[in-house]
């Protein structure tokens, strides 16, 4: 299917809002819970769970988009503040989160360099937040599940624990492009790696839909970004400790 090009740029913008256009703090309720359900895997992180019970050194990758970051602000994009978080939970623990961003790549362009990122970096686990560029170019959905299949193979195949994270939520795309075909094919290539995903996509729409934060809105204040990437912070934060079966507590 051929792309508009001026779709995909209005869509590029789109999916780039929360890196760069952040709502007041008056229209941000600080409460973004997350439903129970979103933050269980069934899969482990027993990369993770060995590394911080024996050698206390966390280091983890984030290999993401636009939307990892927030211009200027590196500490408050939720990388960073997964980071902090796990800090946090685990003082023991010399935690890092590092992040490589690869910006309007295809997940079949970015898994070709997978392998080369954690020779380089020596990660214990690699974050891998894919599938909005794929779906705002209308990649193939076959493709793009073929891409993320041999992304993970290779991670696995390197030694590192694997999280994937699907797309953002937000409510003047949906028009706009097709979610449902990526978000299924991440699901079916978690489960059939035996891996945890991480739905940014449910909890985004959750919060959205449970009006604490307007993401419909055209005009935002400066605070929006860094309120949503600490919500995704802190839940991520959970999701690791989570499905690396480690109780925080026993760490202090």
């Amino acid at each position: 299917m051929k792309s508009n090009p001026m779709m995909i740029l209005g869509l590029t913008l789109i999916a780039g809002l929360l890196a760069v256009a952040p709502v007041r703090a008056e229209e941000a309720p600080a409460n973004c819970e997350v439903p129970a359900y979103l933050l269980t895997s069934e899969s482990k992180l027993p990369k993770v769970e060995t590394a911080i019970a024996g050698d206390r050194r966390l280091e983890i990758l984030v290999v993401g988009s636009r939307s990892s970051s927030i211009p200027s602000s590196e500490a408050s994009a939720y990388p960073g503040r997964l980071q902090a978080m796990l800090k946090e939970a685990l003082p023991k623990v010399a935690v890092n989160v590092s992040v490589e961003l690869q910006v309007k790549k295809t997940a079949e362009e970015v898994a070709g360099g997978l392998v080369k990122l954690v020779e380089l970096k020596k990660p214990t686990l690699v974050i891998w937040q894919t599938g909005t560029y794929d779906a705002i170019r209308s990649i193939d959905p076959d493709d793009f599940r073929a891409g993320v299949e041999d992304g993970v193979a290779a991670l696995q195949k390197a030694g590192v624990d694997v999280i994937l994270m699907n797309l953002q939520y937000s409510p003047r795309t949906e028009t706009m492009i097709s979610a449902p075909p990526y978000l299924d094919n991440m699901r079916v290539v978690a489960q059939q790696h035996d891996i945890p995903l991480f739905d940014r996509f449910a909890m985004m729409r959750h919060w959205s839909d449970a009006g604490d934060f307007d993401l419909s809105s055209t005009s935002h204040g400066p605070d929006l970004a860094k309120r949503v990437h600490d919500c995704l912070g802190r839940a991520l934060s959970k999701f690791v400790i989570d499905a690396a079966h480690v109780n925080p507590a026993q760490q202090n």
